[in-house]
């Protein structure tokens, strides 16, 4: 563990003192601390260089206000380019304990990850105390991620506590990375598109006075559409354009036939149902049969993704492939 440098990126917007008591808490593990101030009407980066001791800190300013994704990157790429090889991310609300990092960081040091993330609906014991608005939007938030990004055994999707590996990191394009609250999901289908594996982390719900920034009437509809535009990248490339697998013909097979028995059926019923006839059984047949056989091909695709989940981590051949 000493050979390998950790660093801690905190993003900070409308975040106050807070932050100077979780700054202390970073155990000794952690090789660098970057605080980045999002444009924070608190001055948060002028705060903690008055008042923090730890010469592990660099304050990192946006001259105007970014998003919690962008934050993120902003810190990470500098982490990354001062040497550090595994970076974690911590929000400074106080909502993550820094004790956590160690058990965090933990699978990519075993060579078991790519990238970690904290799950607070692990148990049923880890949820208590979170409010159940949330915990029903978590919820939801994971089936629409489990599907956009393609890792089906992960849950608690929006989750801020990770730690990934700097050579994964340098893979991600991060132009294209959404900048605000979006940040976790894309990353994860980004992810998936280079193969990294992704586990996830046990941790409690931590939840006191703070107030968080995320709007839910805000953001729901570009969530969505977030999702629906990932979930047909991922399906696209990983299906089609990189690979062509028994998935690919299930998909391939599946869609059209399953469209074909809807809007015939949709045609022939409302075409019978006008002239006040019954329709033969050859029709309904010509009808069901591709609506059922498309289906299930459907189902057979779906069960083939969820067994397609990447189970190797790539950063090591990511490494070797720098060696000169």
């Amino acid at each position: 563990m000493n050979s390998t440098r950790i660093a801690v990126v905190i993003p900070c917007y409308r975040v106050n003192a807070e932050v100077l008591d979780l700054i202390p808490r970073v155990g000794p593990d952690v090789d660098a601390i970057y605080v980045v101030d999002d444009a924070c009407p608190h001055r948060v980066g002028d705060l903690v260089e008055q008042e923090a001791r730890d010469s592990r800190v660099r304050v990192i300013r946006h001259d105007h206000n970014k998003g919690v994704g962008a934050a993120t990157l902003t810190g990470m790429a500098r982490a990354a380019a001062e040497g550090a090889d595994i970076i974690v991310k911590l929000d400074g609300d106080g909502q993550m304990d820094p004790k956590l990092i160690s058990k965090l960081v933990r699978p990519i040091l075993r060579m078991e990850a790519d990238y970690v993330k904290g799950n607070r609906i692990f148990s049923p014991e880890y949820i208590q105390g979170m409010p159940k608005s949330r915990l029903i939007g978590n919820s939801a938030l994971s089936l629409l991620t489990k599907l956009s990004s393609g890792y089906w055994s992960i849950s608690d999707p929006t989750n801020g506590f990770i730690a990934v590996h700097a050579a994964v990191l340098a893979e991600l394009p991060h132009q294209k990375l959404a900048k605000r609250f979006f940040f976790e999901s894309d990353v994860l289908f980004r992810l998936n598109l280079l193969r990294a594996q992704v586990v996830d982390m046990p941790m409690r719900a931590v939840y006191g006075d703070e107030k968080s920034n995320l709007r839910v009437y805000r953001v729901i509809f570009p969530f969505l559409l977030g999702h629906m535009r990932n979930t047909a990248k991922r399906i696209a490339y990983s299906y089609f354009v990189r690979d062509f697998s028994i998935g690919s013909l299930y998909l391939a097979a599946g869609i059209p036939l399953l469209l074909f028995g809807l809007g015939f059926g949709a045609y022939e019923w409302l075409y019978h149902a006008r002239l006040q006839i019954e329709a033969s059984a050859g029709t309904v047949m010509l009808a069901a049969l591709p609506l059922i056989l498309g289906f299930q091909l459907l189902l057979s695709f779906l069960a083939f993704d969820i067994s397609n989940i990447p189970r190797t981590p790539v950063y090591p051949r990511l490494l070797e492939s720098r060696d000169p």
